[in-house]
């Protein structure tokens, strides 16, 4: 049982099986393999994580060694890993199979080579355009008719084992999945093999490149069918369909085209596409650090993390919710998902907090707030702070820095939420007898912390974020060695290996539509031609371009993962938030944070759906909660567009003043969001607040006196709370 099946337990069954049926949503259900399939993916995984360590502690590999061994393995344990999907497109992929099984037995027994093959092909598309029905037509129809022929055996043959092995081996996977595995295998090995002569040739690629990137391109897309579903592989899809057809699009998306063949290899053969930036960003950075992250819960440190934000904050005022944004900070520092991060720490907060009193559908909306901040805390940021280092040029301790000061006031932003929403409902804390003090707490489990600690003070000192996750995973081992109950022997180390591994295929089986997506945007020449399109739209208003750009992201993650959705946003309107005088690195956080909205805005708001799975309430009402606390995730964007010293961008003094700004303006904020200062608020107050909110927001010593005037004008008109809160007339937000 792994470790999220046990912090299940708690759960009813109906809620267990709601959850379960929601997160195989989001990921396909994998395979439980048996027997010698079980071990050779298990021996992938291995290789994948010792290969990986290998060449972030001791001696990095050459790049085509370093992008193609990542690529290879993370595709072969998909298609092992991940069944087809329902009957007829099983049935579809052993046709499939079956086609590109007789091109080739064709290559070698029908025509000479596959340069021959490819060659008939070719002459078979002219003369079909000349001869109509001629001799040479005849004689090369003749020829491919062979592939036709003998696809037809193959097919049949397969279409019947698959569904055999289906029946038979439930858990291991179909002689097509064994035949797609083995060819997508080949397809980068020939990658591999051919690095530096696919450099010499380019744009003069031979006959068997274009077969090999043709069949590489479509196996890449079903890798990320299998794992992520058909929204994003239609996206891939259609991008294709762009870059063929774009002499027949509207003019305003029309460019001149380009064949099959160039499509193909400049997508499939360079590092442009399926071996390009996302790639490189995953290999050289992220797996390592979700290895890290796997280490580190297996290490005991998950339960630390629980325990000193309950002994810190469960006694107060709504005090299981503010253990919730506590732990979910910590949790969302080593985690690249909101959705496992909701889970992690949910399973355990979301009915701590029904128990002292919050409504179900708020409890379960708390926590997928406060889990997407921890794509924006430092040392860990997901895959997107890694993707904004590589875009940018950017060093990631540069990174890291600048975004210290805005996760500390999204936290703060839920912090204080939590707090009025508790105080509304007079909800009060976990009695404080039953907790532990947090100084025991610390003193019992402080050196948890330290493989957090390591892997910052690596990264600030200059090391490679790949060196920092090596030495911090190996400390994760020492660290789990000071308590009997916690340490991790060679069974602990084999499954937190098995369990990183299988945790990267998820971000890596976008690693094939991404390809496609920004390649094709690059080959095509859209990225200007969007931006141009976004600064005509909003007539050059920088604050319409950003509310574009944030409906543009929350469109986008309905279909696509928010690394995914945050790269591709990234590409394409990032030169207009520059031409409308943001600087790089706020255009690129901008986008960054409004990547994450679909995770907790209706109507996609998976994080959101999985609070509400585990707190037993309305899916749609528990999203529009999450919305209300989560409002800081369009705020901050706002502030980094304005206000540049956010960023420190500025001298110390306005650095100063702006934070200062931010963090009363976001106190207050939260007072007017929430409808409660002292009391509920009135309508006038309620009005007030507002306004000494965006006061506030804005740096400047005048505002800050004007808005902290009129904020502590509702204060005072709430002296006597007690006598007025029966009187007053309460403004309340919807629950």
């Amino acid at each position: 049982m792994s470790d999220t099946d046990k912090s299940l337990d708690s759960l009813s069954p109906e809620e267990r099986a709601k959850l379960k049926e929601l997160m195989e949503k989001d990921e396909k259900s994998v395979r439980n393999l048996k027997g010698i399939w079980k071990w050779i993916v298990a021996s992938l995984s291995t290789a994948m994580v010792l290969i990986y360590f290998y060449g972030a502690g001791f001696q990095a590999l050459s790049t085509q060694y370093h992008l193609g061994v990542y690529v290879l393995i993370t595709f072969a344990l998909v298609f092992l890993l991940y069944p087809a999907g329902s009957r007829r497109i099983s049935i579809a992929l052993s046709i499939l199979t079956g086609f590109f099984l007789s091109i080739l037995v064709s290559s070698f027994y029908v025509f000479e080579s596959p340069y021959a093959l490819y060659q008939q092909v070719m002459m078979f598309k002219e003369t079909a355009g000349y001869d109509g029905i001629g001799v040479a037509y005849q004689e090369d129809f003749g020829s491919l008719g062979w592939i036709l022929l003998l696809t037809l055996p193959f097919a049949a043959v397969l279409v019947f084992l698959d569904q055999w092995m289906q029946k038979t081996f439930t858990n291991n996977p179909t002689a097509s999945d064994i035949l797609l595995c083995l060819m997508v295998t080949a397809s980068i090995v020939y990658w591999l093999s051919q690095f530096e002569q696919l450099n010499y040739r380019a744009g003069a690629e031979h006959e068997l490149d274009y077969l090999v990137s043709i069949v590489g391109l479509i196996l890449s897309l079903e890798v990320c069918r299998r794992v992520l579903g058909w929204s994003i592989t239609f996206i891939g899809i259609a991008m294709i369909a762009f870059g063929l057809f774009g002499p027949y699009l509207p003019d305003l998306f029309a460019h001149r085209g380009f064949t099959i063949e160039r499509l193909a290899t400049s997508l499939f053969l360079t590092t442009n596409g399926v071996f390009g930036v996302m790639a490189s960003v995953l290999a050289t950075y992220v797996i390592l650090f979700i290895f890290f992250g796997a280490f580190l819960q297996k290490s005991g440190a998950g339960k630390f993390f629980i325990e000193l934000p309950l002994a810190l904050a469960g006694h107060s005022a709504g005090g299981p919710a503010k253990v919730a944004v506590i732990s979910s900070a910590l949790f969302g520092s080593v985690s690249g998902s909101a959705i496992a991060n909701t889970v992690s720490s949910g399973a355990f907060t979301i009915p701590m907090m029904k128990r002292a009193g919050f409504k179900p559908h708020v409890a379960g909306a708390i926590e997928p707030a406060a889990s997407i901040g921890g794509m924006f805390l430092p040392p860990i940021m997901g895959a997107g702070g890694f993707l904004m280092a590589e875009l940018t040029g950017t060093p990631y301790s540069t990174i890291m820095i600048l975004s210290i000061g805005p996760a500390f006031i999204y936290f703060l932003s839920i912090f204080m939420m939590v707090h009025f929403e508790a105080k509304k409902h007079n909800l009060i804390g976990t009695p404080g007898e039953v907790l532990p003090h947090w100084k025991e707490v610390f003193k019992s489990g402080w050196y948890f912390a330290l493989p957090l600690v390591i892997i910052t003070v690596l990264l600030l000192s200059g090391r490679s974020a790949g060196n920092a996750a090596f030495w911090a995973t190996l400390s994760c081992v020492a660290v789990s060695w000071v308590k009997k109950e916690t340490r991790m022997g060679p069974r602990e180390i084999w499954d937190a290996i098995q369990i990183g591994a299988r945790n990267t295929l998820i971000v890596g089986a976008t690693m094939g539509v991404i390809g496609v997506i920004v390649g094709t945007i690059s080959l095509t020449g859209m990225g200007l031609k969007f931006s141009d399109l976004i600064i005509s739209m909003a007539g050059g208003n920088l604050f319409i371009a950003l509310v574009l750009v944030a409906i543009a992201s929350l469109v986008l993650g309905m279909g696509v993962p928010v690394t995914a959705a945050y790269l591709i946003v990234a590409v394409l309107a990032v030169p207009a938030l520059g031409d409308l005088g943001v600087t790089v690195i706020a255009a690129h956080m901008i986008v960054y944070w409004l990547s994450q909205d679909s995770n907790i805005t209706p109507p996609v708001c998976v994080a959101a759906y999985a609070g509400a799975a585990i707190a037993g309430s309305d899916p749609w009402k528990t999203g529009w909660t999450a919305f209300k606390f989560a409002k800081m995730l369009y705020i901050m964007p706002l502030l980094f567009a304005f206000v540049p010293a956010m960023l420190l961008d500025g001298s110390l003094t306005d650095i100063l003043v702006a934070y200062f700004s931010a963090i009363m303006g976001t106190i207050v904020f939260c007072s007017f969001a929430i409808g409660y200062a002292r009391r509920k608020t009135t309508w006038l107050e309620w009005g007030i607040l507002g306004i000494a909110s965006l006061l506030l927001y804005w740096p400047g010593i005048m505002t800050d006196v004007v808005g902290l005037a009129l904020a502590g004008l509702v204060y005072w008109m709430q002296r006597d709370a007690a006598k007025l809160a029966d009187q007053s007339v309460g403004v309340t937000q919807p629950d």
